[in-house]
């Protein structure tokens, strides 16, 4: 007599197991192969930028154009426009998501304008560069500085920030919101006390974003408030500044004479400042995923 196993598998969930593997193979796959490009970049820079890199590298000033000295100067600018693009970008970014996701009402409008918050975010770098100077430099008379600069970015960096924080609100389950009416509290103490506490790591992820796309422009600060050389440190949001961005654009294409480590040793700074300032915002929002409550 012939035994039944009754948790034997099936000719169907075994195709099913395999096809399964085949999928998660071709995803590893295709994982390491967008992985190979970055790995091999990372380890060029080092091998070639690495024998650049001291202390005076980082504390010095820039030299004969550039070609020698340190760069300072552009590491201090790069830090200032970054900031600023911050201040203005983060609260605009997170007001206007907060009124698309909790008061506006679906109607044409406000589709109209998430269409243009989303176009907005595709418009290249060069166009908002010369926004910058039109409305910046010149109408608001800010001049060529870091505040134009700053604001320039933060104006192209808004759609992220209003994208992320907005997918992030509207991430909070209702329930919340309902247990907060329904106990007799406002529309915006809901807001204040509930809502954004529990997509405190949306909002971050939108900070990360804003980062690295500011720290490593040049077209927008090129045109507002970005020189080729300057020794001085800015002393205030008026003053014009170098920015590493730049610096490695000018030490790779406009300058001569330049040693072979220099311009891989700029681009391996800035690369570790994107990486600093992102892995700040990294651990904040991991604990602050530890606090929600769902």
């Amino acid at each position: 007599m012939s035994s039944f196993d009754g948790f034997s598998s099936t000719p169907l969930e075994q195709r099913n197991n395999s096809v399964q593997q085949l999928v998660r193979l071709l995803f590893l796959t295709i994982t390491l192969l967008l992985l190979i490009p970055a790995v091999a970049t990372i380890v060029v820079l080092i091998v070639e930028g690495a024998p650049g890199l001291s202390l005076e590298f980082f504390l010095d000033k820039p030299r004969q154009n550039g070609a020698a000295g340190g760069i300072a100067p552009a590491l201090v600018g790069t830090v200032w426009l970054t900031a600023g693009a911050l201040l203005f970008a983060l609260p605009l970014g997170v007001a206007a998501a907060i009124y698309l996701s909790e008061y506006a009402k679906d109607n044409w409008l406000t589709r109209a304008i998430n269409v243009a918050i989303v176009n907005l975010a595709g418009v290249p770098s060069i166009v908002h560069a010369l926004f910058g100077v039109g409305a910046f430099v010149h109408f608001m008379q800010f001049g060529k500085s870091i505040l134009a600069a700053s604001c320039t970015l933060a104006v192209m960096t808004l759609p992220v920030v209003i994208v992320a924080t907005r997918e992030s609100l509207q991430a909070v389950p209702k329930a919340f919101r309902e247990a907060c009416w329904n106990m007799g509290a406002t529309r915006w103490q809901t807001i204040w006390k509930v809502v954004l506490p529990n997509s405190g790591s949306g909002i971050l992820t939108g900070l990360i974003l804003v980062v690295s796309r500011a720290v490593g422009e040049t077209a927008p600060i090129m045109f507002t408030g970005a020189v080729f050389l300057r020794a001085l440190y800015p002393s205030g949001v008026f003053d014009k500044t170098m920015a590493l961005s730049l610096h490695l654009f000018n030490v790779s294409t406009q300058v001569n004479d330049v040693p072979r480590h220099v311009p891989f040793a700029v681009a391996l700074t800035l690369i570790g400042v994107v990486l600093a300032m992102n892995a700040a915002a990294i651990a904040l929002r991991m604990r602050l995923r530890g606090r929600k409550k769902w």
